[in-house]
């Protein structure tokens, strides 16, 4: 079915036409084309992976921005087959731009820390489900939740051998000793470049989130390690200002980011080198002779 008429089956009567729109990895989108109103928005699942998937990003959004303060598209529709969103703009290519989503971030973290890690429902990254049962213990949550929980998919039993599986559990023992402790707070949980727009004034504007109270390191390895812009490179040290950051965190950053290398491995043919840079971060925690 196209997204023209899943629109029209959701009762958007209006639309005349979809324009498809690539970057996406998950989902098929478009730029929808409205008879007597803005254009809007789209995508959807070629295959459902179940009834909640864009009903729990919508809910994501609306956190985002009501807890936040982040900007983040009106949800127009969100059922099971459609998601319906406010257009956004590209970001601007601007160094003051990134000092803004800086500014922005830090907020987010800053002003909504949580006394446990988790969300109150599962919700999804891609077409995964996050698992997000609370508990008290940050480094239990993480290692439980968003690391070993993805041992069992297909991709990553065929791409990662048994000493790999062992490192990883290995590695999961020692988060403590590895990672300093931190509260939990509201992350927008994929936080990629591609995720980052803007509004209609320029300023940063975020979509495709994936929250949950977790660290607030998840959101920033994850800009860090997806190859952000060279206009970003002072987003860093602003973050890094206003969040009192120490200055080892880059150190940690690949650590963090295993969660998002082994989502990726789950979920796509062309792992763009995830499981290279899985079993590199593991290499320490292999067994030696």
């Amino acid at each position: 079915m196209t997204l023209l008429e899943r629109l029209h089956l959701a009762g958007m009567r209006g639309v005349v036409a979809v324009q498809p729109m690539t970057g996406g990895l998950a989902a098929l989108a478009g730029i929808a084309t409205r008879r007597d109103a803005p254009p809007v928005f789209v995508k959807g699942f070629a295959d459902p992976p179940a009834d909640d998937v864009f009903v729990a990003e919508a809910e994501g959004l609306a956190a985002l921005r009501e807890l936040g303060g982040v900007a983040t598209p009106e949800v127009i529709l969100a059922d099971r087959d459609v998601l319906v969103l406010s257009v956004l703009r590209e970001r601007p290519r601007s160094e003051d731009f990134w000092e803004q989503f800086a500014h922005l971030l830090a907020r987010l973290h800053l002003g909504t820390t949580h006394p446990r890690f988790g969300w109150h429902h599962d919700n999804w990254l891609g077409r995964r489900r996050q698992v997000n049962t609370w508990n008290d213990d940050g480094f239990a949550f993480f290692a439980e939740h968003r690391l070993l929980r993805w041992l069992d998919e297909p991709r990553v039993e065929a791409a990662l051998d048994a000493e790999d599986r062992s490192a990883l559990e290995r590695l999961c023992d020692r988060l403590p000793e590895l990672l300093p402790e931190r509260p939990a707070c509201l992350t927008h949980g994929d936080l990629w470049a591609q995720n980052i727009l803007a509004t209609a004034d320029g300023a940063p504007a975020l979509i495709d989130p994936a929250v949950s109270y977790v660290w607030a390191e998840v959101d920033l390895a994850h800009v860090w390690s997806t190859s952000p812009p060279p206009e970003a490179r002072r987003m860093f040290e602003v973050y890094a200002e206003l969040t009192s950051l120490d200055a080892g965190w880059e150190a940690r950053m690949p650590v963090i980011q295993l969660r998002q290398h082994l989502a990726v491995l789950a979920q796509f043919d062309d792992d763009w080198g995830a499981a290279d840079q899985i079993r590199a971060v593991l290499a320490p925690f292999r067994t030696r002779s």
